[in-house]
């Protein structure tokens, strides 16, 4: 009797990109949207709050940094949960969490009760986008990988930034509660959408070695041939450590242990200076009589920058992806270093360098969690993200605090953006050294279901 066995990854190389994983990838795509549009959002009612609430702008930094808190702790905790018991169930109840949490903020009456909530919110937030990163890079061919969940990943940043546009016209017309209950209906439609069509991953089950008539369901549904399996395999491109370990035990490894870090680091710095950008640069820009208006529009250029991963993606399919993120993390480096240059400048030149280092910038950030995921092996893929995600997230906070000192400090406009160039230049050489270390070279193992 003949067994025919089918190599998932294979199967994903060799067959053209289905309708049912461009579905996966649509649904990821507004996970990482409504992430994006429900982190910022908090942005775009501040001062509506301040009117409201007769607040003053110092009274608004535990609100603003306590769905970031959420983020890290999410991040952290979930992607764990996420590597014993799937990526479907934790993505779905991750959106769960931020979007109910979102629509009760609605109805918050105080800065209190809105400070609670936004950080409930942001565990849902946190969780969500290392799921949707892992669940979509478990179904892309090795060939388009890094392409197709860099673009995935840039929902994030455009619902952040397509945010303002319609808090621009909510507000005005519904009130400020109104951008809340967009931010939380929409994705529990998503929820239910997910909740009927999303598949498991298939990755996953068949290192969890679960049943193959569950498997060869969701495969047929990318090409048909998936019926004449008998057993599925998954050769790993990574070091498979022992399949009871979970993944904890498998990032923590003595193998993956330094490129942990080092990614940790990467992304923690990266952060760093997206969220002193973004927190500071209307408020400093406005030292060179900047409006307020222009301020905001270059501040959100700079945020919108992260769609050039896109084109690195491509880049990172056929090119070493640890020295490319290095390149752009220099030149990072050096463009917000050089805003500094040009602060007293021409006006024109410093919008032109302050989107040219949104673009090396975020292309750099928004490229590392399809590093991440290319790194770890399944048994460890969504704790290895979450946590590169979760701590990064850090990252965002001590950026906040450290513009925040430096201006306490009467540090220069100048100094200011020279000292905002150094993260970028560690993150260089952390890539550098996690290609030293690892190199392209990795060892491949088998699981099979059957």
């Amino acid at each position: 009797m003949s067994n025919t066995q089918i190599n998932i990854q294979e199967f994903f190389n060799k067959n053209r990109f289905s309708k049912f994983q461009l579905l996966i990838f649509i649904l990821t795509f507004l996970v990482a949207f409504f992430d994006g549009y429900d982190t910022a959002v908090i942005g775009y009612i501040a001062p509506s709050l301040l009117g409201e609430w007769g607040l003053e702008r110092k009274d608004l930094a535990p609100v603003l940094s306590a769905a970031l808190l959420g983020l890290a702790i999410g991040a952290i905790s979930f992607g764990p949960v996420a590597d014993k018991v799937g990526r479907k169930v934790v993505l779905i109840t991750a959106v769960s969490i931020f979007a109910v949490g979102t629509i009760i903020s609605a109805y918050a009456t105080s800065l209190l009760q809105l400070e609670i909530l936004r950080f409930i919110t942001g565990v849902g937030l946190g969780a969500a986008m290392p799921n949707a990163v892992t669940l979509l890079s478990e179904y892309c061919p090795d060939n388009k990988r890094s392409v197709i969940v860099n673009t995935m990943y840039c929902g994030f940043p455009l619902g952040a930034a397509l945010g303002g546009f319609i808090s621009a016209w909510l507000i005005p017309a519904f009130g400020w509660r109104s951008t809340l209950l967009f931010g939380g209906l929409a994705p529990l439609v998503l929820v239910i959408v997910m909740m009927l069509m999303m598949p498991e991953s298939a990755r996953y089950l068949v290192a969890k070695k679960r049943p193959v008539a569950t498997i060869r369901k969701i495969m047929a549904k990318i090409h048909p041939s998936a019926l004449q399996a008998d057993a599925f395999v998954m050769t790993e491109n990574n070091v498979v450590l022992d399949d009871s370990k979970g993944g904890i035990a498998v990032v923590m490894s003595r193998h993956y242990r330094a490129g942990s870090i080092l990614l940790w680091i990467s992304y923690f710095m990266g952060l760093l200076i997206f969220y002193s950008v973004m927190n500071w640069m209307p408020v400093l820009f406005r030292e060179i009589e900047m409006s307020q208006g222009t301020a905001s529009i270059v501040t959100g250029l700079f945020a919108l920058g992260g769609l050039g991963a896109i084109v690195n993606g491509w880049f990172m399919d056929r090119f070493n992806a640890n020295k490319l993120i290095a390149f752009f993390s220099l030149l990072t480096a050096g463009s917000v270093a050089f805003i500094g240059v040009t602060v007293n400048m021409h006006m024109a030149l410093l919008i032109a360098v302050v989107i040219f280092a949104g673009i090396v910038m975020n292309t750099a950030q928004s490229s590392l969690p399809a590093l991440a995921a290319a790194f770890y092996p399944t048994q460890g893929r969504t704790t290895g993200v979450s946590w590169m995600l979760g701590i990064g997230r850090l990252g965002g906070i001590a950026g906040s605090f450290l513009v925040a000192w430096l201006v306490s400090k009467e540090f220069s406009l100048e100094n200011i953006f020279y000292i905002l160039g150094v993260p970028a230049l560690i993150t260089t050489v952390c890539l550098l050294l996690k290609q030293s270390i690892y190199g392209e070279q990795r060892k491949s193992a088998t699981n099979t279901a059957n």
